[in-house]
């Protein structure tokens, strides 16, 4: 380690000089005794010291074949170069981790035999994702060709991404734009977080409707990270209904008044995922130099909550 170097966790540390390796694969290999310091093995919190020699021996990850797995898709459009698929919540977009199977790629092999090789073996015909419970709109290319570009459209934020959320309480302003810096939680990396950090995140938003204590919210993206839209609704104060991690839960049932609290909680308990949808998407065709646009219906489950706050708003 350089001597100027203050003391800093090893997987975090070697995370940051080993940018090809990610610090899953590295905690993995410190936990497996391949990382030593000073010839020793150590923890993945070892705090490393100035002067101390890292060796690092990082095995190769073992490829896992994809199963093509009949499992229905509602396919809204299809040629030879792409599709675009309504993804339903509750599904993975990729196999990864413990998921290696009923994910939305496994149920595109069977449907299409080839996707493009672009984003790489577990990631095939992926140009861009939706989280696991977050229902709505995705393209996926079917060759390299297209799959370039739609992902350079991606890049330069041509594309165009809407979604709706049903979100806790009344924003303050009627419309508006949040632009912050998003990086991973240092305490739980699963999560986002805004700090002075990371990577450049922009949101735009409409209230499209106020109920008593919730509210209908368009949701335009200018950039794509990781968890955004509920990063962002949660930094404003208003977590999206549902959603565990970003505080759109229980917490919020806390600062209600008796009257509100049973309605709400009633509300809430319809609701076991975050209440977003990807409801619209637009792009140039990559061959045939045309603009397309989709725009899929609210599933039932955010439907029925809105049913329920229209019933009670009257």
């Amino acid at each position: 380690m350089p001597p100027h170097q203050s003391r800093e966790r090893l997987d975090k540390f070697l995370a940051r000089f080993i940018g090809a390796v990610s610090r899953a694969r590295l905690q993995k290999a410190i936990a497996e005794g391949y990382v030593q310091v000073d010839g020793k093995t150590v923890k993945a919190s070892h705090l490393v010291t100035p002067n101390e020699e890292i060796s690092v021996c990082v095995p190769k990850a073992t490829p896992v074949d994809i199963l093509a797995e009949e499992i229905p898709l509602d396919i809204m459009y299809e040629d030879d170069d792409l599709l675009v698929v309504n993804k339903a919540a509750g599904m993975v977009v990729h196999p990864a981790f413990a998921n290696f199977s009923g994910t939305l790629v496994n149920a595109l092999m069977h449907h299409c035999g080839k996707l493009s090789s672009v984003g790489g073996r577990q990631r095939p015909g992926i140009v861009h994702r939706l989280d696991k419970n977050t229902s709505g709109i995705l393209v996926v290319a079917k060759n390299d060709l297209a799959h370039q570009y739609l992902s350079a459209q991606f890049r330069a934020k041509t594309t165009q991404r809407i979604y709706w959320a049903i979100c806790w309480h009344h924003l303050s302003e009627m419309k508006g734009r949040v632009e912050t810096f998003i990086d991973r939680s240092p305490k739980d990396r699963r999560r986002m977080t805004v700090q002075q950090t990371g990577k450049l995140a922009a949101t735009n938003y409409v209230v499209l409707e106020s109920f008593h204590n919730h509210s209908l919210v368009e949701l335009r993206l200018e950039t794509g990270r990781t968890h955004q839209i509920r990063v962002h609704m949660s930094y404003l104060g208003h977590p999206i209904l549902g959603d565990s991690d970003y505080g759109g839960c229980n917490r919020q049932l806390g600062s209600l008044s008796n009257k509100d609290f049973e309605s709400a909680a009633s509300i809430l308990a319809m609701m076991p995922r975050q209440a977003l949808h990807a409801k619209m998407l637009g792009f140039q065709h990559p061959t045939k130099n045309q603009p397309m646009s989709f725009e899929s219906d609210l599933p039932k489950d955010m439907q029925a909550v809105l049913d329920r706050l229209h019933s009670e708003k009257k």
